[in-house]
């Protein structure tokens, strides 16, 4: 039993203190069941150059039809929905760590964004948004001249 440890180790505090670490434990195990996708869902990689950004997210097992991007201003929304896969008769669950259902996540990016020159490509799970900067957000040159 840890009860006996517990107040071995610091008196009456620290059994609310293993009580709390379990709560949040539970807390963590259980989050998703109502739900399926974390507020991070999908996760991302985002470069930045002069003329464009290039974001990709790891989508497995997506239907590309299902899928939503858009580009207002600044931000980008990725939203879409991962059906449950159908399991013959017989089978059942050995793991399930693989969420369905929908999701949507909205990221600030640090341009404006042409949103008519928006680009996308599904391939083997992996999507790659090529976001071509606005005319009006990229970086100007200016000449320097002498007196």
């Amino acid at each position: 039993m840890f009860w006996p440890e517990v107040w071995r180790f610091g008196g009456v505090t620290e059994p609310m203190r293993e009580i709390q670490r379990l709560q949040r434990e539970m807390n963590r195990l259980f989050s998703g069941v109502f739900q399926p996708f974390s507020r991070d869902f999908p996760p991302v990689n985002v470069w930045v150059g002069e003329e464009d950004a290039i974001v990709t997210a790891e989508i497995p097992g997506m239907d590309p039809g299902k899928m939503d991007i858009s580009v207002v201003g600044d931000a980008l929304t990725l939203s879409g929905a991962r059906e449950r896969e159908v399991l013959k008769e017989g089978e059942s669950y050995h793991r399930q760590e693989r969420s369905h259902g929908h999701f949507t996540r909205t990221m600030q990016l640090p341009l404006k964004i042409d949103a008519d020159k928006v680009e996308a490509r599904y391939d083997k799970g992996a999507l790659r948004i090529t976001l071509q900067r606005a005319e009006a957000d990229k970086p100007k040159k200016v000449a320097v001249k002498s007196a």
